[in-house]
């Protein structure tokens, strides 16, 4: 299984993503991992080249379970992968969730990518989660919608989950459809 894991900031797509990669035993790829270096240096802006590299390298392997939804690199993991999972909440809970975590990680001062933490001072700033997943929310959902419906994605088995209380079941089931192919019995 090859399975990416798509949906704006702070709907939860790392979080999944290692549920999925624990449980089903396989590698977790972290996109902004691969994009971002210490100072908050952007790859993805600063050396595309490298990033693109990075990305290609990760989604070589048989089996993984990637999180992240970076446009110059989305064609590339979208050829490859086999599901998409789509983490399609309404604004209020992706708000809440991107708030949340963002106060946790000031407060905690949690050591992000390549040693970054998260800063009070870059809250106001446009490319902050919190008014990133603000102003992107709407125009991510309608352009998410559109790609997932192309002739190239028809390969994708897409689940589309519209509430977090979705997971746990696409866990379960992701797990058990693993089983299946692992133990034909089963």
């Amino acid at each position: 299984m090859r399975i990416a894991v798509v949906g704006t900031s702070g709907s939860g797509k790392t979080t999944l993503g290692r549920a999925l990669a624990g449980a089903l035993g396989i590698a977790h790829v972290e996109l902004d991992a691969l994009n971002w270096e210490a100072g908050w240096r952007d790859l993805s802006t600063a050396d595309p080249e490298e990033f693109i590299r990075r990305v290609r390298t990760a989604i070589e392997a048989e089996s993984w379970v990637l999180d992240g939804d970076y446009g110059m690199v989305r064609p590339m993991i979208w050829r490859r992968a086999t599901h998409l999972v789509w983490l399609d909440f309404s604004r209020p809970t992706v708000m809440y969730r991107v708030i949340k975590r963002s106060l946790i990680r000031a407060i905690d001062r949690t050591a992000l990518w390549a040693g970054n933490r998260e800063e009070w001072r870059r809250w106001l700033r446009p490319s902050h989660p919190i008014p990133w997943a603000w102003r992107t929310w709407r125009r991510r959902r309608t352009a998410t919608a559109s790609r997932v419906a192309l002739p190239e994605n028809a390969h994708l088995e897409i689940f589309h989950l519209r509430h977090p209380r979705e997971a746990a079941p696409l866990l379960a089931e992701i797990v058990r459809r693993r089983q299946n192919v692992d133990d034909p019995r089963g």
